[in-house]
């Protein structure tokens, strides 16, 4: 297996999208020896490299090419303001960059923000938004431990991420304004690829969305009188057509089928009355449509 050819992948070394990244590519079958103390990886089974770095460095890796694609948070690449392409929302690592001031210094409205000074790790979306909304404010930017500023006066207010809110509260922080909404993102180089790699990334793209479409999605099973089926079957709200199977009771036929899954409460009743018995849903490992 040529380096040349491989897949390069870069993934956050160390931190809150790490074990989610590397959870999601063993989902899809990729299997790797021992990673945490490495900054590259090879994959036993699929022409793929690990690359493990910082992920304020990810997007300008992908960027420049020396990594074809990159697993990293949107809001790291839009402060980057990187020339990749999103290729996808992979769904893990929801968090929002959010304005927040002290619960006691009257801040209270966005427009509050004007004149004052907010530490932040992310200037370029705290200015866009400044700017787009008419707020003047001064940013100061810090790497790290942002929510201290206002106490060691550095900043009047801060802009950060924000997942659960403990943090700020932890701080005597209130949340006044989000400002940029982010999630986990596959990117991809701009630089010309060659048809090997790029064939690679529609496999790896398969895989992925089968792993997604999985994991929204169930199996059901139910018994059904044969003269409810065409009933039955209306009701379920199935990716496809749902298989229809012989019983050993000769009035019986079971019916299969994959629907998703935050559907599935919203007819469960409906099924019952229609005639369904025995019913029961399993969790789905992968899917290819």
């Amino acid at each position: 297996m040529e380096t040349s050819t491989s897949l390069r992948i870069a993934i956050q070394k160390n931190g809150r999208l790490t074990d989610k990244s590397i959870d999601l590519l063993e989902n899809i079958g990729l299997r790797f020896d021992d990673y945490k103390n490495r900054l590259m990886v090879k994959c036993r089974n699929f022409d793929v490299e690990l690359l493990l770095i910082r992920d304020d460095d990810i997007p300008e890796y992908v960027q420049d090419g020396v990594c074809d694609l990159g697993l990293v948070g949107a809001n790291v690449t839009s402060e980057k303001v990187a020339d990749v392409t999103v290729l996808k929302n992979l769904e893990y690592g929801y968090c929002r960059l959010s304005l927040a001031a002290p619960k006691n210094d009257g801040i209270k409205n966005p427009e509050d923000f004007e004149g004052k000074r907010i530490a932040t790790s992310y200037p370029t979306l705290t200015q866009n938004y400044l700017q787009n909304n008419g707020i003047t404010a001064k940013t100061v930017e810090i790497s790290g431990a942002v929510e201290i500023a206002p106490t060691l006066d550095v900043a009047d207010a801060i802009c950060d991420l924000v997942s659960s809110g403990s943090t700020l509260r932890a701080n005597g922080l209130s949340e006044i304004q989000p400002i940029f909404y982010s999630q986990t993102q596959l990117i991809k180089t701009n630089k010309v690829l060659s048809d090997e790699k790029e064939e690679l990334i529609s496999k790896f793209l398969i895989r992925i969305e089968g792993s997604q479409t999985a994991e929204k999605s169930r199996y059901i099973m139910m018994n059904s009188p044969k003269d409810s089926v065409d009933k039955i079957t209306k009701i379920i709200p199935s990716l496809k057509s749902p298989t229809v199977l012989p019983l050993a009771e000769n009035d019986l036929v079971a019916i299969h089928s994959v629907i998703p899954i935050k559907k599935f409460w919203s007819v469960m009743e409906q099924l019952k009355e229609a005639g369904a018995t025995g019913i029961v849903i399993l969790p789905i490992e992968n899917m290819i449509l």
